[in-house]
């Protein structure tokens, strides 16, 4: 099979875990602080077919991946109703949070992964240091380590992306809930209805962004797994 084909399909099955992650984390702690909703409709699930947005998991992903931007897109919104909460700034702050550092911690779980990859023989060596050094170019070929290697380094790029992207602070995105709750109310209003006009230009015109925004973090990753 064409090394392009499988280096997409992995990216689009890395996209679909990493936004049942990130939703699952969003239902789990607004149940955790008192706020059911997303629970009782079976959000808390790593099922993607669960958290499936037509355009923002599946048209924008399939086509980021085949023109070589950077994954990024979303998942149908988590439900929340704030009125639950006991304290219900500080909660809903912390359950949009939850989401991006599900993210991270997922990042922090590839690494180990592949560092015990690179760790078992030349070959796991060879293969994780040419992904670090090289991106894609650097692969080589390490039998079974090889797919597994790639998987994971897909997977810690994608949450990566995953996670920045949704930190931007545009409303509906997770960032957007910190920052709306130091507004005065009126501006908080505008900044709330301004949002989705913002999101659709960075969508469209914002893929440059995201990979400006995420390259150092990924710089660091790649030097990391370099060194392992």
């Amino acid at each position: 099979m064409d090394l392009r084909v499988v280096y997409i399909f992995f990216q689009v099955v890395a996209f679909l875990f990493a936004i049942s992650v990130h939703e699952s984390a969003h239902a789990w702690t607004a149940s955790r602080l008192g706020d059911p909703t997303a629970r009782m409709l079976g959000r808390v699930s790593l099922n993607p077919l669960k958290h499936i947005d037509i355009i923002g998991t599946v048209i924008l992903p399939v086509f980021a991946a085949i023109t070589g931007l950077p994954m990024f897109g979303w998942a149908k919104p988590t439900p929340v109703d704030p009125r639950n909460f006991k304290h219900p700034r500080r909660d809903d702050i912390l359950t949009s949070i939850a989401g991006p550092i599900s993210n991270f911690l997922v990042v922090l779980g590839c690494l180990v992964v592949m560092a015990v990859i690179a760790n078992t023989s030349a070959a796991g060596e060879a293969v994780v240091h040419g992904l670090a050094t090289f991106g894609l170019g650097g692969i080589v070929d390490a039998g079974g380590l090889t797919p597994l290697a790639l998987m994971f380094y897909l997977l810690m790029l994608v949450n990566v992306w995953l996670g920045i992207f949704n930190l931007i602070p545009i409303p509906p995105l997770d960032g957007s809930h910190v920052i709306r709750h130091m507004l005065p109310d009126g501006i908080r209003e505008i900044y709330d209805r301004s949002g989705m006009i913002a999101l659709m230009l960075l969508v469209f015109f914002g893929g440059r962004l995201l990979g400006a925004l995420a390259s150092p973090a990924i710089a660091v990753l790649r030097m990391i797994l370099a060194s392992v």
